[in-house]
């Protein structure tokens, strides 16, 4: 019962931020510079004042902003997104479209990076004061430090151009006809480097956060008191240390998993991955005011879910802190 008050009442707040990011983000969109019906009429050639006016009464853009805004609410009550100014598609549908590859790559990235990053973490502090230590702390330095494009470039530069082991770009073979479980290795060849790379840089924050809170916890009276009833090495690290250890891990990754989302943009853009993020480059770069909010809403509305299932995750870890 306990569980779902608590789930009711986060699902209530949760709606209560999405309702003004929604505000924001509209407000925010519409001051920017720049008219995208100017741009829509620039294209088709015909970019007379009539035509001009005829656009903007078709997309409400000619009416003041307060109604512009509380159209926009009334829409987000009842589900729509609205239709984008460029493809003439409900919003909602193109993002659908994409959302199971953002989704596919996020998720195996978060995956890869929450797995190997804490347990490279746990191998240092085990270690501490070695030169596996000093490497893996060299490691984690490193590909924190480094841009993720510059990185995304370098992947593509060694692993498909000098060594062409992977595809460089897309989601499957164009016109490779294949199907079923052909189909799936075909999409997860073309996974890899896009995943690994956005993996590394979240695979080195979390490796430098387990270290840290290992050692931080490795130090305190309860461990020091059980390892001197005797209890085995292994036991005292699994049972005493790295539970306590993971819950500053565990709050990290609720927080990066609804960034990584967002930061999929630059990963999905050099690699031509179709997802969201890249729908949102294309969005901003034309000026598709409807397809540019309903992007930047369901990225914020994948972030409020995720750092539900965080608090969730807290009692797996440790089953003496309570939902409130």
């Amino acid at each position: 019962m306990d569980t779902f008050r608590f789930l009711a009442r986060r699902l209530l707040q949760g709606l209560a931020a999405l309702l003004l990011i929604a505000v924001m983000n509209f407000l925010l969109v519409r001051a920017a510079p720049g008219d995208p019906a100017t741009l829509l009429a620039g294209e088709s050639g015909a970019a007379d004042e009539v035509f001009l006016q005829q656009l903007r009464e078709r997309f409400d853009l000619d009416r003041p902003l307060p109604q512009q805004l509380a159209t926009y609410l009334g829409q987000l009550a009842q589900g729509d997104l609205g239709v984008s100014y460029r493809q003439q598609q409900p919003v909602i549908d193109l993002i659908l479209d994409r959302l199971p590859a953002t989704l596919l790559l996020t998720g195996t990235a978060f995956l890869l990076s929450l797995a190997i990053g804490v347990a490279l973490g746990v191998w240092a502090s085990v270690r501490a004061g070695t030169w596996k230590d000093s490497a893996i702390s060299l490691f984690a330095t490193v590909f924190y430090a480094m841009p993720v494009y510059w990185l995304a470039l370098l992947a593509v530069l060694v692993f498909a151009v000098w060594l062409p082991w992977l595809p460089a770009f897309g989601y499957e073979t164009v016109g490779g006809g294949h199907t079923g479980l052909a189909r799936m290795l075909d999409i997860g060849r073309h996974l890899v480097l896009p995943a690994v790379v956005l993996a590394m840089f979240f695979m080195a924050v979390y490796a430098r956060m387990t270290r840290a809170s290992m050692l931080e916890v490795a130090g305190m009276d309860f461990v020091k008191t059980a390892r001197a009833k005797g209890l085995p090495a292994g036991r005292v690290l699994r049972a005493h240390v790295l539970r306590n250890a993971l819950l500053p891990v565990v709050t990290l990754a609720g927080l990066q998993a609804g960034a990584m989302v967002g930061g999929a943009v630059i990963i999905e853009t050099v690699f031509a991955w179709p997802g969201i993020g890249r729908l949102l480059f294309d969005a901003l770069q034309q000026r598709d005011y409807s397809l540019l909010l309903g992007t930047f809403l369901v990225t914020a509305a994948l972030a409020v879910l995720f750092n539900i299932i965080t608090d969730v995750a807290y009692t797996l870890v440790d089953p003496r802190i309570q939902l409130r």
